[in-house]
């Protein structure tokens, strides 16, 4: 064999392997649980092994969660709630947090804790700074708990914190121009100094696709990783997404702070499924199939080479949480409600993109669907029945751009109707909206638009939601007299 086509065999022996060794090295999952019905949380975290996800950024320390994850390696950062963050600044109540959920699970066969978040963005703009002043009481105080408890070189504290913490694209524009925000940098200054003093890592939230909510001249290339053809240069570089822009400003804001080298974990990026008319699931693939191969190559950014630490957000849907910020918070995750994968994706970063694995052996309601009579007589009270309904279950699919936009007045209501039903776990009396629906056996779902069936799960938001509705009825009694 001629030594060019020796070299060539060799080069294509050496390419197939690194392609068979790559991953995306340090990638978890935010496993949030702001849910109607929640799948058990031994299923989850089964879902989770068998993708091979091996970490989980969690925002509680609930029990039943740690319990699931007891004995199965995956690596866990727990959380502090922001409205618990006043309570940590009591040492003697840190302390026992630290025992409770940390000490507690700290044995062979436990719970492989290797962060505690204290709190979930509390220096965020629109909070008022109604958490910046218990914020680092509480980071010092749950760090010097785990140090006491012979835990603090295996087990950091940190502060997982939105990106606006160093300013916006006006105040910085280019990377390298990166400052945290002047209304809180000595306090960012100061949290940092103690993170580095404990080698802990700075956690930040990187959302690409916020640039593009509600910002119509926001370069739509720009959000993803496939090349943008106008990129922003920055002393010679050229940074060609949002994402490396974002996490470079970052790097320079710490770098200004004296801390140019202090770890960096992305604690969520992500893309939305539905809720918002750049929420779908076209993008969302766009999205990850040009993130995931981008950390497997282990490339880093222009000012920080290298690997880097990133949880996906999320893992499931969560048909409960605050839609404040917007409609489309109730469709981050990878899997649907129910488990079942949305799109295909390799979390392995090789390109070679299927379905998930789905959830195993999840439970369903009836099937069984509620839907407008059309026999219905008196329509005057339909739109307060839709919006009573939309008040306890989740409707966002139904507003614009999203995936249920173009269903007619009818179907409209009978999405509202049939979701709020399935939050009543399919109660007959919760389809009946003063005469305006009833029960169906036939599936109501269309092609873009899915009537979901709810699963069995834990009922306690919907028995939340029941009493809500004892109470609304008294009050219309009350009024009525």
């Amino acid at each position: 064999m001629s030594g060019v086509k020796l070299k060539t065999v060799v080069w294509i022996l050496l390419t197939g392997l690194f392609v068979i060794c790559s991953k995306v090295e340090g990638l978890g999952v935010n496993w949030g649980t702001m849910a109607t019905h929640k799948m058990d949380p031994k299923t989850v975290v089964q879902m989770m092994v068998d993708n091979g996800i091996n970490k989980v950024k969690l925002f509680d320390a609930e029990q039943s969660t740690m319990s699931a994850l007891a004995g199965t390696g995956v690596e866990v950062m727990i959380a502090i709630p922001n409205d618990q963050l006043a309570a940590m600044n009591d040492y003697s109540r840190a302390k026992k947090f630290v025992q409770r959920n940390v000490t507690r699970y700290n044995f062979n066969g436990g719970v492989n804790i290797k962060y505690v978040a204290v709190g979930n963005e509390p220096y965020l703009k629109s909070y008022n700074g109604s958490f910046s002043k218990t914020t680092f009481p509480a980071l010092q105080n749950i760090q010097n708990a785990l140090n006491e408890a012979g835990l603090g070189d295996k087990i950091k504290a940190t502060v997982p914190s939105n990106a606006d913490v160093y300013g916006s694209p006006t105040d910085n524009p280019v990377p390298s121009a990166g400052r945290f925000r002047p209304d809180i940098n000595d306090q960012m200054v100061q949290l940092v100094q103690f993170l580095a003093q404990n080698n802990a890592p700075f956690t930040v939230n990187i959302y690409p696709f916020l640039s593009l909510y509600g910002n119509d001249d926001f370069p739509i290339d720009f959000a993803f990783f496939d090349g943008a053809p106008q990129p922003v240069v920055d002393n010679g570089i050229q940074y060609t997404n949002v994402f490396d822009a974002n996490y470079d400003t970052l790097v320079s804001a710490l770098k200004a702070a004296g801390f140019g080298d202090m770890p960096i974990i992305v604690g969520e990026v992500g893309w939305p499924t539905d809720g918002d008319k750049n929420a779908n699931i076209n993008m969302a693939y766009r999205f990850y199939n040009g993130l995931l191969p981008r950390l497997a190559a282990n490339k880093g950014t222009p000012l920080r080479p290298g690997p880097i630490e990133v949880y996906l957000f999320g893992l499931i849907d969560e048909d409960a949480k605050s839609i404040a910020p917007g409609s489309f918070e109730r469709h981050w995750g990878i899997f649907r409600y129910d488990g079942q994968p949305k799109f295909g994706m390799d979390i392995s970063g090789r390109g070679q993109n299927a379905m998930l694995v789905p959830a195993r052996n999840v439970r369903y309601q009836e099937k069984k669907w509620c839907q407008f009579n059309p026999n219905a007589k008196d329509l005057s009270k339909l739109g307060e029945n839709i919006n009573f309904a939309c008040t306890f279950a989740d409707c966002t699919p139904l507003g614009y751009g999203s995936s249920c936009n173009g269903l007619d007045a009818n179907a409209n209501a009978s999405y509202a109707f049939n979701a709020y039903f399935q939050v009543q776990n399919q109660d007959e009396m919760a389809c009946n909206f003063q005469g305006l629906a009833m029960v169906t056996t036939l599936n109501i779902s269309t092609e873009t638009c899915s009537f979901n069936i709810q699963i069995v799960g834990t009922y306690s938001s919907a028995s939340r939601i029941s009493v809500y509705l004892f109470v609304y009825l008294i009050v219309l009694v009350i009024f009525a007299l």
